[in-house]
């Protein structure tokens, strides 16, 4: 970008951040840190929590239709088939 192109960006912008209220100003705050971390480290990728099976309700379901005769005969129970 040429220097009398990048500056008259800013001064648009400065204008355009004066007549936003504050939390606007935060959100664009936010927005303008995210570009800088996704520059500085590449891509962004959110990390995934860790999950601890044993206290996690639903994945101690998991399987549990798996068990016989309910795996075998899920479709007529559902389905009447």
């Amino acid at each position: 970008m040429n220097l009398k192109r990048d500056t008259v960006l800013k001064e648009r912008l400065i204008d355009k951040m004066e007549k936003l209220p504050e939390p606007d100003i935060q959100e664009v705050l936010d927005f303008v840190e995210f570009l800088e971390r996704k520059r500085s480290k590449g891509r962004v990728v959110p990390q995934k929590p860790e999950v601890d099976p044993t206290k996690d309700p639903i994945l101690e379901l998991l399987g549990i239709a798996d068990i016989d005769p309910f795996a075998n005969k899920i479709d007529q129970e559902l389905y009447g088939q």
